[in-house]
């Protein structure tokens, strides 16, 4: 059989069928890497994460708004499967916002998403956003605290983090600092030249609520 007698067969056993294309797609995988097996799922299966430290103006959503109109979708979501069987954004939350609230969009792809699916742990699921908006050089760093912390809380070391996120301890110690919880960071010795004037906002605000361990308050 020659490969355009297979296509030909293939066409014609999946149709407009969304689901015999993504059970086709399941069996072609060349180098058994995710964006080998794109899938396309109903929207309502697909919702975002509670902790994405990533932001887009609006200038940016109207442009990725006007080339999915225009290009179609060029990169999927990414995601991970979660026990009630939806699916998770790990990256991709405007891609997402996009194709459910733009009916133009919606209507073209019949309610669907592409997606592909990665099998994380939580804390793997934070370090997987995280390392999709650094790469792309976006991530504010008063979310990236809060995310940090998180990491920390699902008993993550400072090590662990720093490696799962391309950061250096430094950073991630930096970071620590921001929540005003130095009970985290007992055993280092606090640095003010670490601290920017954003960073000192963000901790005295916490202390006015949370004085440390020391007894210190920024009343």
């Amino acid at each position: 059989m020659s490969i355009d007698e297979a296509i030909q067969i293939i066409n014609e056993y999946i149709g407009d069928d969304i689901e015999r294309a993504n059970e086709i797609r399941a069996h072609i995988k060349a180098v058994s890497q995710p964006i080998d097996h794109v899938i396309w799922v109903p929207v309502e299966k697909v919702y975002p994460n509670s902790y994405n430290p990533n932001s887009v103006a609006k200038k940016e959503l109207a442009l990725l708004k006007k080339s999915i109109e225009a290009d179609g979708y060029t990169q999927p979501i990414v995601t991970v499967k979660d026990e009630d069987g939806r699916y998770c954004i790990i990256d991709g939350f405007h891609r997402y916002f996009v194709g459910k609230s733009v009916d133009t969009i919606k209507d073209r792809n019949k309610g669907y998403l592409p997606i592909v699916v990665l099998e994380k742990t939580m804390e793997e699921r934070m370090a997987a956003t995280v390392r999709h908006n650094r790469a792309r050089g976006t991530h504010g760093i008063s979310n990236m605290s809060k995310l940090v912390f998180n990491m920390l809380s699902q008993g993550m070391d400072e090590k662990d983090i720093a490696n799962e996120l391309g950061m250096e301890a430094e950073e991630v110690l930096r970071l620590k600092h921001i929540t005003g919880f130095s009970k985290l960071f007992e055993d280092k010795e606090y640095g003010k030249a670490w601290e920017t004037t954003k960073m000192a906002a963000h901790r005295v605000e916490y202390l006015k609520n949370h004085p440390d361990e020391y007894g210190v308050s920024y009343e």
